[in-house]
């Protein structure tokens, strides 16, 4: 059974590539109190906003405010508690009966019943939908027959899912899997209302949610403007009368615009600006820890970087990288040496562990040993790609590239390679086009440490974007999938993690924070565990 000790041991973990940002300014918010409008930076999403086909953080940042699931994550602890669920009962962490709150509807007055969930997931987890996210439906019965990794579906629905009555429903998983109600947090498994099937190029002009805000209008490239729906039934009702996101593509302009007066919020602070924000902002600026890991992904599609006896290059060059003095000097101590793939705010009990180990430990000598048996870097020069339009990215993949030239005694070892515009960069990611490590982050989707690990790295995730494979990796997960005793799932996931560390299958940089600074001209702004700023507390003065 899911009692509160299985939950503790997934006290805090993730998903999801990391952000843009975008071009743009003006802050035309209007008046102030309960109906003031609050302007925030962003970026345009890669997708249309279906749930299930959105795994980046700009489209999750509307997500989060347009939709309730079965569970909602607490704004502060993270914990995963009961928002449309009224009940999820199990016996054997293999079958599932959830019953649905009554009195819950979409912003377009649907009622939200069991259907809506199941129609739902069985939509996502269609291959002919071509879902990014289907992948999260994998441990439901029959996926294999609506998303087989070969030839076309053999099956339209999920066998393991039954609707028994207008607000329950069941699921039955095709292994054990003791924390799955705490995943059901995560967008993909949000609710649609009937609108979406009936006229889906409709929805997706203006997506119709159940959650505190609904769309007004998108101009892509310029913003989006949300607005409070008053018919919101649930306890977390937003507390201002909308939230204008305007796009920017520099970061640093959207900096300049907050400190101007001309921008409410800016979620990511640049790093160049980092020793500036705490005399700009004062106790406007927010840097708390967050459930985020960047890495560098390794291209295991590219048959240069997938040979026999390259995990010793790939451990020489993540000794090669000087992680103390980067956080130190480029991120003014806003990031924090990585020692493993998941991330502090997981804690002992919840997974985090130096797994590492001297392999993320900066050795100059033994890099260079390391990098020359397993071959060199092929080609001689090694490119890391990244987007280049915000996050300050530039800054921290030169220094990167310097320590890894020093360190090897060879300037050209290491370049960058700016791509565009974040959604052009997760484009030639997911088409498997980028040669060379690349830029990659994560942060959590929902509070598992199998989330750090599974979506990343299991055979054919869905974010496994560097193409790792692993048996031995893949069957360690399941093994603590299956297992309802902590210790022992964190072990096992442990164990899995230091698969990872042999095969050195990606290059753990840092652990991040979440930075954000505000105007004089709201109050209550608090980023999420997640590092999303929690929008509906938010207060117009």
């Amino acid at each position: 059974m899911r009692g509160a000790t299985h939950a503790k041991w997934a006290a805090l973990a993730t998903a999801v590539a990391l952000a843009a940002t975008a071009c743009g300014g003006g802050g035309d918010s209007g008046g102030g109190g309960a109906d003031g409008i609050v302007s925030s930076s962003w970026g345009d999403p890669q997708n249309p906003l279906e749930p299930a086909n959105t795994n980046e953080v700009q489209g999750g940042k509307v997500l989060s405010m347009i939709f309730r699931g079965l569970k909602e994550y607490d704004p502060k602890t993270g914990e995963a508690k009961d928002m449309l669920a009224e009940k999820i009962e199990t016996t054997d962490s293999t079958n599932f009966t959830v019953t649905v709150k009554d009195g819950w509807t979409f912003s377009n007055g649907e009622k939200v019943t069991a259907q809506s969930f199941v129609d739902a997931w069985n939509y996502g987890a269609n291959l002919k939908n071509n879902q990014k996210n289907a992948y999260f439906f994998g441990y439901i019965d029959g996926y294999d027959k609506v998303h087989p990794d070969t030839g076309e579906p053999t099956a339209d629905t999920l066998s393991g899912l039954k609707v028994t009555g207008p607000q329950t429903f069941t699921i039955k998983l095709s292994q054990k899997f003791s924390t799955f109600p705490d995943t059901l947090g995560y967008a993909a498994f949000a609710p649609l209302p009937k609108s979406f099937f009936d006229d889906h190029a409709g929805w997706l002009s203006k997506p119709v949610g159940n959650g505190p805000y609904m769309i007004d209008s998108y101009s892509k490239g310029s913003q989006m403007q949300l607005k409070r729906w008053d018919g919101y039934p649930g306890d977390d009702k937003a507390q201002n009368g909308g939230i204008t996101l305007k796009v920017y593509t520099d970061n640093n302009t959207a900096y300049t615009d907050l400190t101007a007066g001309n921008l409410d919020l800016v979620d990511d602070i640049p790093a160049s600006q980092l020793k500036n924000v705490s005399a700009d902002l004062g106790d406007r600026y927010i840097n708390t820890p967050a459930g985020i890991i960047q890495t560098l992904a390794i291209p295991f599609y590219d048959a240069n970087w997938n040979k026999p006896g390259q995990e010793k290059l790939r451990q020489g060059l993540s000794m090669a990288i000087d992680r103390r003095q980067i956080t130190d000097t480029i991120f003014q101590k806003t990031r924090t040496p990585a020692v493993d793939w998941t991330s502090p705010v997981l804690g002992e009990e919840g997974g985090f562990k130096d797994v590492c180990g001297d392999f993320c430990k900066y050795d100059p000598a033994e890099a260079k040993k390391l990098v020359a048996e397993g071959g060199g870097i092929p080609g001689g020069t090694m490119k890391i790609s990244y987007n280049a339009d915000t996050g300050s990215h530039k800054e921290w993949v030169d220094a990167v590239c310097n320590s890894i030239n020093r360190a090897l005694g060879n300037n050209n070892a290491c370049v960058g390679n700016p791509v565009g515009t974040f959604a052009d960069y997760r484009n030639q990611v997911t088409t498997q086009k980028l040669q060379g490590p690349f830029r990659a982050g994560w942060q959590m989707d929902y509070p598992l440490i199998q989330n750090f690990l599974q979506p990343l790295y299991f055979t054919n995730a869905s974010s496994n974007d560097g193409k790792y494979t692993s048996k031995k990796f893949d069957d360690l997960v399941n093994q603590a999938n299956a297992e309802t005793d902590i210790k022992k799932a964190v072990g096992l996931f442990q164990q899995a993690e230091g698969v990872l560390r042999d095969d050195m299958g990606a290059i753990p940089l840092w652990y991040q924070n979440g930075s954000a600074g505000y105007s004089d001209r709201v109050e209550n702004v608090a980023l999420n565990p997640f590092s999303v700023p929690v929008y509906g507390q938010i207060k117009v003065k």
